[in-house]
């Protein structure tokens, strides 16, 4: 069975050898192999309904609700923030994804 995935996924061989990483892909139409994806999804969706049109949401709705999700205490992170665990992370020498 040949799976194609969309231009997202293009460079993954790059940037495996360049982090000196492995890339997984969930099989499309399995969501549950995609538990945190789908969760955050959820969490999306309390702000922005299931059939809302996102042409009609504009930049700064997109950035309130970014800044609500990272702020809102996780009980899988000991209820600590995803913005406090990702910026101590920076911090205290740990590795943290995306920091620049």
């Amino acid at each position: 069975m040949i799976t194609y995935y969309g231009l997202e996924f293009s460079m993954h061989e790059k940037i495996s050898l360049a982090l000196n990483s492995t890339s997984y892909f969930a099989t499309p139409y399995h969501s549950w192999e995609r538990g945190l994806n789908e969760h955050t999804n959820g969490l999306v969706r309390q702000y922005l309904k299931k059939k809302v049109d996102f042409k009609g949401v504009t930049d700064d709705e997109i950035q309130a609700i970014e800044t609500k999700l990272n702020n809102r205490p996780r009980k899988v992170l000991g209820y600590k923030t995803p913005h406090e665990v990702f910026f101590a992370g920076a911090h205290s020498g740990r590795s943290v994804a995306f920091h620049c």
